[in-house]
């Protein structure tokens, strides 16, 4: 690896994917992206990684000698094949090298995202927000949102209840991230104003 990978991660470092298996031979290996629109990860040709997960995908045993996870990969190319993403980083030049990468978890600087368009939001902007509804009742904070192929629903922590206290999945108020629902979204008040009932 070259100078730089221990550089730290930024704080605004999002989790975008994670490193697939090798691709080829010639030290490309395959990123499962956690969008379905994979920008980001094309955005940036600096990505930060983190160690697999417990119990998530990792290097197969017998592949090689391990070698240590680099903090940062320097990204010669990425990009779409196959319905996929497969990417190449400088310095890794071999299977064995992709291989060792496998399971990696990927983040990127947010400051890296592309501008969204006009009434578009990135899924980590929203997380936090307060919402509110017509009347100025505070319904709660996103905590999350579910992809239901459609259109995106918004999970929302009733207000006290923040996410991570153990909030039951029965307490959510779970509201469709659409324009017959949704009035508007202010980044800057940290704020999405909702036609909901209170009592829905």
């Amino acid at each position: 690896m070259g100078p730089g990978d221990d550089e730290p991660r930024p704080a605004d470092a999002v989790e975008v994917g994670r490193i697939g298996e090798a691709w080829g031979i010639q030290g490309w290996f395959r990123v499962h992206p956690h969008a379905g629109d994979p920008q980001a990860l094309f955005s940036s040709k600096r990505w930060f990684l983190a160690a697999p997960e417990a119990g998530g995908p990792r290097r197969p045993a017998g592949t090689g000698p391990a070698r240590p996870l680099p903090a940062r990969l320097a990204i010669a190319q990425a990009r779409e094949h196959g319905g996929g993403v497969v990417a190449k980083a400088r310095d890794i030049d071999d299977r064995d090298g992709a291989e060792a990468l496998r399971g990696a978890r990927i983040f990127i600087s947010r400051a890296s995202f592309p501008t969204a368009d006009d009434g578009e939001y990135y899924w980590v902007d929203l997380i936090g927000l307060a919402v509110v509804n017509r009347e100025e009742r505070l319904l709660g904070e996103v905590i999350g949102l579910l992809d239901t192929g459609p259109h995106a629903v918004l999970r929302i922590a009733p207000p006290g209840r923040p996410a991570g206290t153990g909030l039951d999945p029965a307490d959510e108020l779970l509201i469709p991230f659409v324009g017959a629902y949704v009035d508007d979204v202010s980044l800057p008040e940290r704020r999405i104003r909702v036609d909901w009932g209170a009592d829905f």
